[in-house]
């Protein structure tokens, strides 16, 4: 597996006082069909990179045939883990295995709590031929880089505001 060699900047600590921010991305979704994003939204990008239909899984009583915030969850923290696993790699001078295999699983279920719903989410990493006390350095090292860990594991600043509605 070739690697791709992260920019020196990312590999350093930020010494900063205050929220340094990198990047920014937007998704619009709508209610699609039903007036319902979850059921039966769409989901799109300003630069068109991403654009898909939403649809409640089968498991949910839905009719499946799209993808769900549980897909697109796990696919971004499945994707930002595997590249603080690089990182990692990268500061500790390790190769990584070229089938290094990298498995996230987000699962809705209903809260005890207050009666709503939570989310759970578990990563599967497998390194093969990595020593184990190794493969796990290297995993707690990445559970730190990755902000989507470190938003499972402290929460996540948001804001949530009306822009526009009647008076």
């Amino acid at each position: 597996m070739q690697q791709a060699t992260a920019p020196a900047s990312l590999l350093e600590k930020y010494e900063g006082a205050v929220f340094l921010p990198l990047y920014s991305a937007s998704v619009t979704v709508d209610g699609g069909e039903t007036g319902h994003g979850r059921s039966s939204g769409h989901a799109y990008s300003p630069d068109g990179a991403l654009d898909v239909q939403l649809r409640m899984p089968v498991e949910m009583g839905g009719k499946g045939g799209g993808t769900n915030p549980e897909q697109l969850f796990a696919a971004g923290f499945a994707a930002c883990f595997h590249g603080s696993l690089v990182l990692a790699a990268t500061r500790q001078r390790l190769r990584l295995p070229a089938d290094l295999g990298l498995v996230a699983t987000a699962t809705i279920g209903r809260d005890p709590e207050d009666g709503l719903f939570a989310l759970k989410l578990s990563v599967d990493v497998s390194l093969p031929g990595m020593a184990r006390a190794e493969a796990e350095t290297l995993i707690a090292e990445a559970e730190i880089i990755c902000p989507y860990a470190k938003m499972a594991r402290k929460g996540v600043e948001q804001s949530i505001r009306l822009v526009a509605g009647q008076a």
